[in-house]
């Protein structure tokens, strides 16, 4: 078993088809594979190998003039958990739908790290606002105690969700948070621009480092990550129920009908008796043989 890496850094990137090649012709040299987001507003990568070639990739990574001093997240994993390698070239680097020039990264709320953060959660003071940034099938699992949660699908969906919200953050401290950070770097900044909170702070290195530090803090329940486990359990607290029987459960599996390939919570139980279907119907259909049964396992994506 060898190592995921999970990265980014907002940077701005004046030549993004050098930059391209460089990665591509590294991540080959050390057969990595996995996936790497380029923007002018800087990189996002999910990369997988050997303890060794991940070992690499961080050192020439950190020797690069435009991307020394990265918090590098890891998971255990190698190549195989991804296809190929794909480096794509885009907007953004995570999909906030906003203007990267008007909406920066540098411009985002104090970073508080895992012990500031948890220190303000415990002082808990009356005008504080706890925000997560993510998606709703992320918060469902696992959240801060008395957090907002938005009830979105897609990140993009984030700065409506702040729109129509701002009320509740006039005057308020807000402190953000997301997976490993990435997402609460922009999305703060948009907070700010809108010119009601009293102040934003989100958490440096996102829950990722904050479990790190505080396994049974303020964070309970599981954290949804963007590779192979889905979940990382981080304690003994489940939020939320089978999609099917209604028990209490926490785990996310992806319906065996790949027409459909619905991500759901399912206890052990109902996995067996609906053979990894998301329900009746498409249990039916695959009982037919009227779809096409998943058979690859599924891959890690990138994270947010």
């Amino acid at each position: 078993m060898g190592i995921i890496l999970l990265y980014y850094k907002y940077v701005d990137i004046a030549d993004l088809e050098l930059i391209a090649k460089w990665q591509k012709k590294l991540c080959k040299s050390l057969e990595l594979t996995g996936r790497i987001i380029l923007a002018q507003e800087g990189i996002n990568g999910t990369v997988g190998g050997s303890q060794e070639a991940t070992d690499a990739y961080i050192a020439a990574m950190e020797a690069h003039p435009l991307f020394g001093g990265i918090d590098f997240k890891t998971a255990p994993g190698d190549n195989n958990y991804f296809p190929r390698m794909r480096i794509v070239v885009k907007n953004e680097i995570v999909n906030l739908g906003l203007d990267t020039q008007k909406v920066k990264a540098v411009d985002g709320g104090i970073h508080l790290t895992p012990e500031q953060a948890h220190e303000l959660m415990n002082n808990s003071p009356e005008d504080l606002v706890i925000l997560d940034a993510r998606n709703n099938y992320e918060s469902r699992i696992g959240t801060f105690k008395g957090s907002l949660t938005p009830d979105i699908e897609n990140f993009r969906d984030f700065p409506e969700y702040v729109d129509k919200n701002l009320e509740t953050f006039k005057d308020k401290k807000v402190l953000m948070h997301c997976t490993g950070g990435i997402r609460c770097e922009r999305a703060s900044t948009y907070l700010k621009q809108k010119g009601v909170a009293q102040e934003v702070y989100q958490i440096e290195g996102g829950i990722h480092r904050y479990v790190e530090k505080f396994p049974e803090g303020h964070f309970r329940g599981s954290n949804y990550v963007f590779d192979a486990r889905i979940a990382q359990k981080i304690n003994d607290d489940i939020l939320s129920h089978c999609d099917l029987c209604k028990i209490p459960c926490d785990h996310y599996t992806n319906c065996v009908n790949a027409r459909c390939n619905k991500q759901f919570l399912a206890c052990p139980a109902c996995i067996t008796t609906y053979q990894e279907c998301c329900g009746k119907e498409c249990f039916d259909l695959v009982q037919a043989g009227k779809t096409v049964i998943r058979k690859k396992p599924l891959r890690p994506h990138l994270h947010a």
